[in-house]
């Protein structure tokens, strides 16, 4: 009794050793990646970065002041103008409850916190929830082992933390995961078939549709999953009580979001969910039906009922498609099949350089060793086949290939990885680093002969021991062990190193505050846009309406607060065609489509001057497709290139791009600007050119204000009553003289480019926050 007393307290201590080690894991899991996502506050400032984000931040900060009900009703009349924009209809509310659900818990707690630091680090925060969902998951797909190396792997990785930084408040800061979290419900519900568990899985896949529209990923990979275990034959009630939960819960759930709506009864995308909600009925009904039939009345049965569902189900689909109760096939789902797609028919999608293909260089960039490794771990799950290693198996191949179809869906590519690796690397572990069991050195008496055979050869003599049979064998073995266990760490070791380099110097960096560096090594920092938002909000009058290509909406709106009329929402894209066509056309002819659309202000990005790639010639000739896509007649691509088919800044580029409003408004006073010694006035550091455009005059609009590094150019349109106004007599016209003469003092106070020189690499300038 004694002796097994003490073995249970033995195991006991075994237990809560093995939890304190990992819950010490996971904690340090959570503390490493919460600390290496804040180079960007360290480096610059605790400040909201991107496009997206700003209007998240916006929103949130709207529904903080004003309460959920009225964010929900909430007219942006500052959006799409002269249209506006439902916001409380058109966005994911997840983000904006989380963080307002937190900023109101630190409050009831009297911790007074800025809501803005709360969107901050947001995503840093969740990446340590994200750890511990990546651990379960894998612990119920594999071992505990495997869970803690997954969790330590997505804690750091680059394909994770380039769209969770502190200041990147995105969806995808929660998104990822709510989506591991609902796979670990899923797996745990078709696991036990506990009720419990598929309305937990429910739950949590409610809150993914509330943060982000990668919900549709779920919802088409859960009944992927059911479908090949009925192919496979593992039907079973626990599958059925858990899928059957979770459609029917989950489908009432997201349909209260109001951005969703009917979305999941009308929409093919979620119609393989609704065809494999009824098929595994019916396998439940076969069966049923199977256990009181005899085998032939079963066979007949089984056909007839089969034949026919069949025709009532391609039936109804083709009606209900034909009749448009159910909407095809969206043109972001077709881009996800085929790669050419968005580029011909929605060229606003294409525009965007996250939804480019990926290239081979960043698998290895965003995932390093891990995607190399996480075959083995995909081969061991095949190899060893359960219920729930057919999910990840199917998870792994789905996001495989369409993170190759587009960079932004390497985000969904990443968790898997770390699961898979995380199995790779505990089964080497396993293997590499199993103890030998101990040899005894000496024979000890016993009476029982066939123990004393085993130890006595045939002539009675002692057998040798194991280790002294294998002489040096076990030896070399022990060596090899070691050997690949300190290459093993040496890998781990290079990918830690490998992805806090990546952090620090290629996502930790916000594209409102850029930084330079000079031939001695000194950072600068260049402040432009914050500049040039705070100049619109300070000198532009409230009612003021911004013209500028979609890019720049939402910072627009979120720091300068004036109107826009296009913005990253691109729901309308006859409406941006409208603002290409104006930055693509002639002055005269943008000046008739401003003037339509009583735009005050325009609005570019040039990064001529300190060779900014991203700037809006650049970005140029996507205005341009998507103009021709509404305007055909007006706008034709290949009127911007030579003749040879390039596209030129220079004095051999297209005469009509020469002349077009976007060149005029990017280049006007350029051909003045002589930038250093070596290169002639008006040479282009961006494109390494010298503008074929010198003498630039504007007729229409002047320019209002450019920034210290002429990164941001904004420009006044004139109205039509300045350019009929008669001749002023001679008593009036010192009087007009005097006030021009006063006006240019006031902008020279207020430090405008036309009376100070052009800083390239100086002092920093000085930092505004909107």
């Amino acid at each position: 009794m004694a002796k097994h007393s003490s073995r249970i307290e033995s195991t006991a201590g075994k237990l809560g050793a093995s939890s304190l080690l990992v819950f010490t894991i996971l904690l340090l899991a959570w503390l490493a990646g919460f600390l290496s996502r804040l180079f960007a506050v360290i480096r610059f400032e605790s400040i909201i970065h991107e496009f997206d984000p700003w209007f998240n931040y916006r929103a949130t900060a709207h529904m903080v002041k004003h309460g959920f009900y009225n964010f929900l009703n909430w007219f942006d009349e500052r959006a799409w103008y002269p249209l506006g924009r439902i916001v409380g209809g058109t966005v994911y509310p997840g983000l904006m409850l989380t963080s307002g659900g937190i900023h109101y818990l630190l409050s009831l707690l009297n911790i007074p916190v800025h809501i803005r630091d709360v969107c901050v680090f947001l995503a840093p925060i969740f990446s340590g929830l994200t750890a511990i969902s990546t651990y379960l998951l894998t612990k119920e797909i594999w071992s505990a082992g495997a869970g803690l190396f997954a969790a330590c792997f997505i804690a750091v990785v680059p394909g994770y933390i380039s769209r969770s930084v502190a200041g990147s408040y995105d969806n995808e800061g929660i998104a990822i995961f709510a989506l591991m979290f609902t796979f670990y419900l899923w797996v745990k519900s078709i696991k036990t078939g506990s009720l419990f568990w598929s309305v937990m899985t429910s739950l949590s896949y409610f809150y993914m549709v509330s943060a982000w529209g990668g919900y549709v990923y779920i919802i088409n990979l859960i009944p992927l999953h059911v479908l090949v275990l009925l192919i496979m034959g593992r039907f079973t009630p626990r599958l059925y009580t858990a899928y059957s939960t979770f459609f029917i819960l989950g489908l009432v759930c997201s349909m209260q979001i109001p951005f969703v709506g009917f979305q999941p009864i009308r929409t093919s995308e979620h119609m393989a969910a609704a065809g494999v909600f009824a098929l595994i009925n019916a396998v439940a009904a076969l069966q049923y039906v199977q256990a009181r039939l005899s085998k032939s009345e079963f066979r007949f049965v089984f056909y007839v009922c089969g034949a026919v569902a069949a025709v009532v189900v391609v039936l109804a689909g083709v009606a209900l498609s034909y009749f448009g109760v159910v909407a095809p096939w969206s043109g972001r789902f077709y881009s996800l099949w085929d790669t050419g797609y968005a580029k011909i028919h929605i060229p606003i999608i294409a525009s965007v350089s996250e939804h480019q293909p990926t290239t081979w260089f960043s698998f290895f960039f965003d995932l390093h060793i891990l995607i190399a490794v996480f075959p083995a771990g995909l081969w061991y799950c095949i190899k060893d086949t359960s219920d729930e290693r057919v999910f990840i198996v199917l998870f792994a191949l789905s996001a495989v290939y369409f993170a190759g179809v587009m960079v932004r869906l390497m985000l969904t590519l990443t968790p898997v990885v770390c699961v898979l690796s995380g199995i790779a690397f505990s089964k080497l572990f396993e293997v590499y680093l199993k103890d030998e069991a101990p040899q005894k050195n000496s024979l000890e008496s016993s009476d029982d002969e066939e123990e004393r055979s085993n130890k006595y050869d045939k002539a009675g003599k002692l057998r040798k021991m194991k280790h002294e049979q294998t002489g040096s064998t076990e030896s070399l073995g022990s060596n090899i062990r070691t050997l690949v266990i300190l290459a093993m760490l040496m890998i781990l070791m290079m990918f830690t190193v490998h992805c806090t380099w990546v952090t620090s110097n290629a996502y930790s960096s916000p594209s409102i505050v850029l930084a330079s560096y000079g031939q001695d090594g000194s950072r600068q920092i260049l402040d432009d846009f914050r500049e040039a938002y705070y100049w619109l909000s300070l000198n532009t009058p409230d009612e003021s309406r911004v013209m500028s290509w979609w890019d720049y909406g939402y910072q627009i709106a979120g720091m300068a607060n004036r109107t826009t009329l296009v913005d990253n929402n691109t729901w309308n894209n006859s409406h941006i065609a409208l603002v290409g066509k104006a930055m693509s056309s002639n002055e005269s002819a943008a000046y008739t489509i401003m003037t339509a659309l009583d735009v005050d202000y325009v609005l570019v990005i040039f990064g001529g001057v300190i060779g900014y790639s991203g700037d809006d010639i650049n970005k140029f000739l996507w205005m341009v497709r998507i103009a021709e896509g509404e305007h055909p007649k007006d706008i034709r691509e290949s009127d911007y290139f030579t003749e040879r088919g390039e596209f030129r800044i220079d004095s051999q580029g297209s005469p009509t791009l020469l002349n077009c409003l976007m060149y005029k408004l990017s280049y006007y006073r350029f051909g003045e600007l002589k930038l250093d010694h070596r290169t002639p006035a008006g040479h282009d550091r961006t494109r390494n050119a010298v503008i074929g455009n010198k003498d630039i005059d504007l007729t229409y609009l002047e320019e209002a204000y450019t920034t210290e590094h002429w990164l941001v150019r904004i420009y006044r349109v004139k109205k039509p009553d300045e350019f009929n106004r008669p001749e002023l007599p001679e008593a009036n016209r010192k009087t007009k003289k005097t006030r021009s003469k006063t006006k240019k003092t006031t902008k020279r106070k207020r430090g405008s480019i036309k009376n100070r020189p052009v800083v390239i690499k100086g002092q920093r300038p000085k930092s505004r926050t909107a």
